[in-house]
């Protein structure tokens, strides 16, 4: 089955059978139940819903399914067209509007869409609200508008509107980008990242721009997914073309990879380090990071004298804790990084423009300011689980075993020793444990790794 449900939305595989995969019956009554909760949310009021979407494949069919949907409840659409995930949210609050939708499956192949669903603040919406749209799903209890009360649609773009966003922003330095006179690589995967990112480069000031793979057809050319076994052209250009640094985003545009002028990574996971960096250089506060991130953070947050937090993996439950302890700059470890000054959303665009602010003000080259960070390693495991195994006790087996450490049991199990931690949480998707452990080395990381996933397989009488 390649349809998952999820409180957040709803991802497949296009074509097959309805309920099995995403057809457009189940576009449509996805869109339908969602729609169903937005009016009834609002009350009697006419209600606005913003769509947008990347440039995959099957995207002009579903958005057509989506907006045609949504007229038919009533709702009246404002179209952002080819946009960014972050553009989307951004749009949601520049309009008004009562929600969104964005068309996008993030970093999966180009056979998967989904329908990501938003607020009236532009965020993904909560879990109690994602279970009304299923439970309003599963009933069809949804009723469409006769002919004079049908929806309008009017299609804008919002790209610019988001680009003089990030400018305005105060910390967002264009002065010593552009004096900087950096030769900057992009590869967008060819989706939406191919139109606004060399877009916000030139208002940035960066005049020298290598576009590789910009072409927003949907045709990945690689795994879109930005980890460094899929980003070897890339590396490859910025050596050959003497280039500052590339910058590597996903279909949607919410992860932020960046390659060193060596042509090495910088790591995903440092993307949010090097910008918290910046961010508290410049402004006191506290940061967020989900219990699957490097450890990083914490130190440079802690650097500045202030405070870190670990939420639960997803970037609702990272927004959630940012909101609880008033954080200034947070995220997630895949390239993600939120900056409520502008919106509470994961965001690539707003990641490149701090990230050159900082590289531009540091004078160093791409490898240098990424040796100025503590060096760990994540290994990243999984344990194939069979039915009928009892989850909840092996987790508390593990705890007990490891009752001195710090643990943090909020989202799975993670334990802190003293200089690595290990974090083993269900998947929401798949029948498995994801093991994830972090320490000085790979050898380390991986050592740690296998040592908890030796205790749980014996646990659970899979050796």
């Amino acid at each position: 089955m390649t349809l998952i449900k999820s409180i957040s939305g709803i991802r497949g595989t296009i074509g097959g059978y309805p309920g099995d995969n995403l057809t457009p019956i189940d576009v449509v009554k996805f869109t339908a139940a969602y729609g169903t909760f937005i009016k009834q949310k609002v009350g009697n009021r006419r209600c606005k819903v913003v769509v947008g979407r990347d440039a995959r494949i099957s995207g002009a069919m579903v958005e057509q399914l989506v907006c045609a949907t949504l007229v038919g409840l009533g709702i009246d659409v404002v179209n952002a067209g080819m946009a960014t995930t972050p553009t989307v949210e951004v749009a949601v609050v520049e309009v008004g509007a009562d929600g969104g939708i964005i068309l996008t499956a993030s970093h999966n192949p180009k056979q998967w869409n989904a329908l990501k669903l938003l607020n009236a603040a532009g965020e993904f919406i909560s879990a109690a609200e994602g279970q009304i749209i299923l439970d309003i799903a599963t009933r069809e209890s949804f009723v469409f508008a006769s002919v004079d009360e049908l929806g309008q649609m009017t299609t804008t773009s919002f790209d610019e509107v988001h680009i003089q966003k990030i400018l305005a922003l105060p910390l967002v330095n264009t002065e010593a980008i552009r004096a900087a006179e950096f030769t900057v690589a992009i590869d967008a995967v060819n989706s939406v990242g191919g139109i606004v990112v060399p877009a916000l480069l030139k208002a940035l000031g960066v005049k020298n721009i290598l576009p590789l793979y910009c072409t927003p057809d949907g045709h990945f050319p690689h795994n879109p997914e930005p980890l460094p076994e899929h980003l070897t052209d890339i590396s490859r250009l910025v050596v050959e073309k003497k280039a500052h640094l590339g910058f590597v985003v996903d279909p949607d545009v919410d992860r932020l990879a960046i390659v060193c002028e060596d042509g090495s990574m910088f790591g995903e996971e440092y993307t949010l380090v090097a910008v918290a960096d910046y961010v508290l250089r410049k402004t006191p506060g506290n940061t967020v990071s989900n219990l699957s991130s490097s450890r990083a953070l914490k130190d440079v947050t802690e650097k500045y004298g202030y405070q870190y937090f670990a939420s639960a993996v997803g970037e609702v439950n990272v927004v959630e804790k940012m909101k609880q302890v008033n954080a200034i700059i947070g995220g997630e470890g895949n390239g993600g990084v939120i900056y409520p000054a502008l919106h509470y959303g994961r965001d690539a665009l707003v990641g490149i423009a701090l990230f050159l602010s900082h590289l531009a003000e540091s004078k160093m080259s791409c490898s240098e300011l990424r040796k100025k960070y503590p060096n760990y390693v994540i290994s990243k495991n999984k344990i194939e689980l069979t039915p009928g195994i009892d989850l909840d006790r092996i987790l508390a087996a593990v705890k007990d075993e490891y009752k001195q450490y710090p643990q943090n049991d909020s989202d799975g199990l993670r334990i802190d020793f003293e200089n690595e931690w290990v974090h083993l949480r269900r998947s929401n998707t798949e029948p498995i444990i994801r093991v994830y452990a972090e320490s000085a080395n790979a050898e380390s990381a991986a050592k740690l790794a296998n040592k908890v996933i030796d205790k749980v397989k014996a646990l659970a009488g899979l050796n």
